[in-house]
């Protein structure tokens, strides 16, 4: 592969400059479509909204250039029967607004605190659009979303703040630690969402922990493991894209198991 070669892998759609009337930075959308989605017109799928988009699928346009490989993997497993067809969104962040609209305080030192607003985007806005324009299913049940370091913050702070629209988090290393671990406060009661959550035991002894410590809250509050929590720890694994790559197929086959087949 050269550098700045596209490894798209299946077919998209491709929204750029998308806008909002919550946050002022324009973002590129990019949505995976599901082997067959076009064979049957009458057919909807459910839907995962993943935050920093330029890194799921394509090497052009991802982090030093090391992508997720997420549409390699999902078609592989939606064709082995082993996941269901579903569409995965991928919102791209906005570069230097990335860090304020994926955290949900302001901290001491004036940083962070837009995510309520980029929740108002992912609800009011890009959901909407999604719906309107592909053949998803829109309930909660059949929405996920999620993401990787303070991506995965922001999907966490949505996902307990809104389970009415969103059932199923995908939480990749998330930055549990921004403002004193403020998150782990929302988690204060049991809620109806399946959660996949991961870290690489080399990102840090203190990120280690700090999963281990959201992991704990949920379960205090009702959450099983393997029954509605899926907890991983990656022997070796640290924080950077080729290490969540690996974690893409896991996280599929938990949170969209394929149905079986009716009779």
């Amino acid at each position: 592969m050269t550098p700045g070669q596209h490894t798209l892998t299946g077919a998209f759609g491709f929204h750029p400059r998308f806008q909002s009337s919550h946050l002022s930075p324009e973002r590129d959308v990019i949505v995976y479509l599901p082997p067959g989605y076009d064979s049957d017109p009458r057919r909807r799928y459910p839907v995962l909204y993943l935050q920093d988009g330029q890194n799921l699928f394509d090497a052009a346009t991802s982090f030093a250039g090391v992508e997720w490989g997420v549409d390699e993997t999902a078609g592989k497993l939606i064709r082995a029967g082993k996941v269901e067809p579903l569409l995965v969104v991928g919102i791209h962040n906005t570069g230097d607004h990335r860090a304020d609209e994926y955290t949900p305080t302001r901290t001491a030192a004036g940083h962070g605190g837009l995510a309520h607003l980029y929740a108002r985007f992912l609800i009011e806005e890009l959901k909407p659009f999604i719906d309107s324009h592909y053949r998803t299913r829109p309930d909660a049940e059949n929405t996920g979303v999620g993401g990787s370091s303070l991506g995965g913050l922001v999907s966490l702070v949505i996902g307990l703040d809104r389970p009415d629209v969103f059932s199923k988090l995908a939480l990749h290393s998330p930055s549990v630690w921004w403002d004193g671990k403020v998150v782990l406060q929302q988690v204060t009661e049991k809620l109806k969402l399946r959660i996949w959550l991961d870290i690489g035991t080399q990102e840090g002894r203190g990120t280690l922990a700090d999963t281990r410590a959201l992991r704990d809250a949920l379960q205090s509050k009702g959450w099983r493991l393997r029954h509605d929590l899926r907890y991983f720890e990656a022997r070796g694994g640290r924080h950077n894209e080729a290490a969540w790559a690996r974690r893409v197929g896991p996280m599929l086959r938990w949170l969209f198991p394929a149905r079986p087949a009716s009779r």
